[in-house]
């Protein structure tokens, strides 16, 4: 049997628009395809704590400019928007105790795999700081990972998700060689007790990154007077004008 795939274009162009573009395909087994939630874009995992926020706070700033809030922050919306989300497959249930250590876990009797593994505490050192008092789990991930040649993929905990309980560990994985799915190592950051993570929860924010763009050279220097010129210039207006960075500086994502 062929496996089930969802496919997104990078640049957001359609599947079988004239001009070729890199594509990432999320692949799971057939007898998952439609019974488990599909990736998305970054975008439509937003948290509502984010979505209900206003942009005014109606208030003024210390520079006269109107009060915005963080709605208005367009760095923030485009980290919210960049690359794709992978989501729970199933509802899972923890048990935290008050040691933080012997987490137990449940989830419905007929899903067709667990969703959730244990690390060996060992494998990030624990009982020794900082991992005094922390059981390393795992989300087991349905989706193979597919990328066009040069390309690595970066796994890492959603952007800007202080309300999610959990914090994974960020890896980067060259997925245009790797040929099978990736599971998703974590810490439960949430309060002990019980909790019910639903399925859709966003697990894992994914960037697919070209291996040949990668900024290898660096330098650490003192600011010349042109530069010191451009950042004061650059500085009056971020603080005088409204929308200087939406309407001069940010490039659409």
């Amino acid at each position: 049997m062929a496996d089930t795939r969802i496919s997104f274009d990078f640049d957001g162009t359609p599947p079988g628009a004239s001009q070729p573009t890199p594509r990432i395909e999320f692949v799971c087994a057939p007898e998952l395809a439609g019974r488990i939630p599909t990736p998305e874009r970054a975008i439509r995992f937003a948290p509502e704590w984010f979505k209900r926020l206003e942009r005014d706070m109606g208030v003024p700033d210390a520079h006269g400019l109107p009060g915005l809030t963080v709605k208005a922050c367009l760095p923030v919306t485009d980290a919210f928007s960049l690359g794709f989300v992978i989501p729970l497959p199933f509802d899972v249930m923890l048990q935290v105790p008050e040691t933080r250590v012997n987490i137990a876990m449940g989830w419905p009797q007929d899903v067709p795999f667990a969703p959730l593994e244990q690390h060996h505490p060992a494998q990030i050192g624990a009982p020794e700081p900082p991992f005094e008092a922390a059981m390393p789990l795992k989300f087991i991930n349905p989706w193979r990972i597919k990328v066009p040649a040069g390309y690595s993929v970066l796994l890492t905990q959603p952007f800007n998700r202080p309300d999610l309980p959990f914090s994974c560990f960020s890896g980067v994985v060259d997925c245009d060689r790797f040929d099978t799915t990736i599971n998703l190592p974590f810490l439960w950051t949430g309060p002990v007790g019980q909790h019910l993570l639903p399925a859709g929860t966003p697990i894992a924010q994914i960037l697919p990154i070209p291996r040949d763009a990668l900024l290898k050279d660096y330098a650490s220097r003192p600011a010349n007077e042109a530069e010191l010129a451009e950042e004061a210039a650059a500085r009056k207006r971020k603080y005088h004008e409204e929308s200087t960075y939406a309407r001069d500086w940010r490039v659409r994502k």
